[in-house]
C-alpha cells in the first residue's frame, strides 16, 4: 500500500540504490512527520520500480534506472546513499554539488582521505550531512549518556569495551558486498567495527585516544577483508577501551562502560530487541553484601520507550537540520560531520596498526 500524502514541508528524499538497509531506511523516511520519497535510482529501471512498489512508496514517487537521474531531479531536497563504500566518495560529492542534502550509510569511507573530500563538498555548497549511525538517535542513548555524566552515580570513566559481531553463514561470506575488496575493502572493521568504535567516542565525549593499537589475530577471507578483529584505545587520560567486531561471531551488540563510582551495560545498542523499547542496566556505588554473599544495592533496568523508531528519529533529526538550513538560512550543523570523521580517524587507526603488524597508531585530528 502506498504511503498517505507528506505534509508540503515534508523534506523530499531521493535514494541512491536498492541495498537491503535502503528498505528499512525508505520505512523511516515514510515513518517521520518531516520526510518523504519522491525518487528512487538503481542501475536498472525495473529494479528501481519494483522496490518502489515492494516498499511502499508513494504512488508519486519516480523511479529511475539511473543514480544521475536522481541527483538531477529538482523535486529531491536530500539523498540517501546505501551504495557499497567505495562508490560513496563519488556519489556523495556528486550529490552535495547538486546542492543535494547528504544522509549517507556507515562505513561513510573507505578512509578519512575519502571523508575529507565528502565534508569539504558538502561544506562548499552548504548541504547538511549525516552519517547513517541510528542508535545514535535513540533516547536511550540520551538517557545512558545521563548517567555516564553523573559524578555521584558514575563518577570519572574508566573503561569501555563494545562488541558487534554477527554470523549470516556461508553464502554472506561469499557473496556479500561486505566481505568484496573492490567494494567494502573495510570488512568487519568498516561494518560492525564502526559502530564498537562509535560507542567508545560517545562514552569518551568524542575524546581521541591517543594510540591505538590492532590486537593480534585479526581473521581475514581468501580476498585479504577483515572478517574479525580487535583494537585497545588508549587516552590521554589514562582511559582504557578495547572491542571486537566480527563476522563470523554469534550476533551480539553490546556497550560496557566502567566508571570510578558506576557502571553501564546495555546490550542491543545498535539495534533495540524491541523497536518500541530500549533497556540499560546500571550499577551505582556497588559492595559487596554481608559475607559476600551478593551485592548491594543491586542493579537497576531502565526502560526507554519511544514512539518512533530509531532510525525514523534519525531521519526526523536529519531533516529539521534540512529545513533549518533551506528554510531559514541557518549553517549546517557541524556535529555529525565532526564525529564521522573522529570514527572514521580511529577506524583508520584500526586497519594502519593491523597493516602494519599490530603495532601502536598515534591518532592525530
Amino acid at each position: 500500500m502506498a504511503a498517505a500524502d507528506p505534509p508540503p514541508t515534508a523534506v523530499r528524499f531521493g535514494i541512491i540504490g536498492c541495498a537491503n538497509i535502503a528498505r528499512k531506511v525508505s520505512r523511516a523516511i515514510l515513518l517521520s512527520p518531516n520526510s518523504t520519497i519522491v525518487a528512487i535510482g538503481s542501475r536498472s529501471l525495473e529494479k528501481a520500480a519494483a522496490f518502489a512498489e515492494n516498499n511502499g512508496f508513494p504512488a508519486s514517487a519516480k523511479a529511475y534506472g539511473s543514480y544521475d537521474a536522481v541527483l538531477e531531479d529538482p523535486e529531491v531536497d536530500a539523498v540517501y546513499i546505501p551504495l557499497p563504500t567505495s562508490l560513496h566518495l563519488h556519489w556523495a560529492v556528486l550529490a552535495a554539488r547538486k546542492k543535494k542534502h547528504v544522509l549517507l550509510e556507515k562505513p561513510v569511507a573507505l578512509n578519512v582521505g575519502e571523508l575529507d573530500e565528502i565534508l569539504a563538498a558538502c561544506e562548499s555548497s552548504g548541504v547538511q550531512y549525516m552519517d547513517a549511525t541510528m542508535w545514535m538517535h535513540h533516547p536511550r542513548t540520551a538517557e545512558m549518556k545521563g548517567f555516564l555524566a553523573d559524578e555521584r552515580r558514575f563518577g570519572q570513566l574508566k573503561a569501555v569495551h563494545s562488541i558487534f559481531s554477527y554470523n549470516f553463514g556461508a553464502d554472506f561470506l561469499k557473496n556479500d558486498i561486505r566481505v568484496k575488496p573492490d567494494l567494502d575493502a573495510l570488512g568487519a572493521l568498516g561494518d560492525t567495527g564502526w559502530y564498537c568504535i562509535r560507542a567508545i567516542l560517545w562514552a569518551a565525549d568524542y575524546q581521541l585516544p591517543k594510540t591505538v593499537t590492532a590486537l593480534r589475530d585479526a581473521e581475514f577471507n581468501e580476498a585479504g577483508v577483515i572478517m574479525s578483529c580487535g583494537a585497545s584505545l588508549r587516552f590521554e587520560d589514562g582511559l582504557i577501551a578495547t572491542f571486537y567486531c566480527s563476522f563470523l561471531s554469534n550476533l551480539t551488540m553490546e556497550i560496557s562502560v566502567l566508571g570510578a563510582n558506576g557502571f553501564l551495560r546495555v546490550h542491543d545498542f545498535v539495534i533495540p530487541f524491541q523497536e518500541s523499547v530500549g533497556p540499560f542496566y546500571v550499577n551505582a556505588n556497588t559492595k559487596f553484601a554481608e559475607l559476600s554473599i551478593g551485592i548491594e544495592p543491586s542493579p537497576t533496568e531502565h526502560l526507554v520507550k519511544t514512539e518512533l523508531p530509531q532510525e525514523a528519529r534519525m531521519v526526523k533529526e536529519f531533516s529539521s537540520l534540512v529545513r533549518k538550513v533551506t528554510d531559514h538560512g541557518s549553517e549546517t550543523e557541524q556535529k555529525w560531520p565532526t564525529i564521522s570523521r573522529k570514527t572514521q580517524l580511529v577506524v583508520d587507526a584500526v586497519k594502519a596498526s593491523i597493516d602494519k603488524d599490530f603495532q601502536p597508531i598515534h591518532v592525530v585530528y
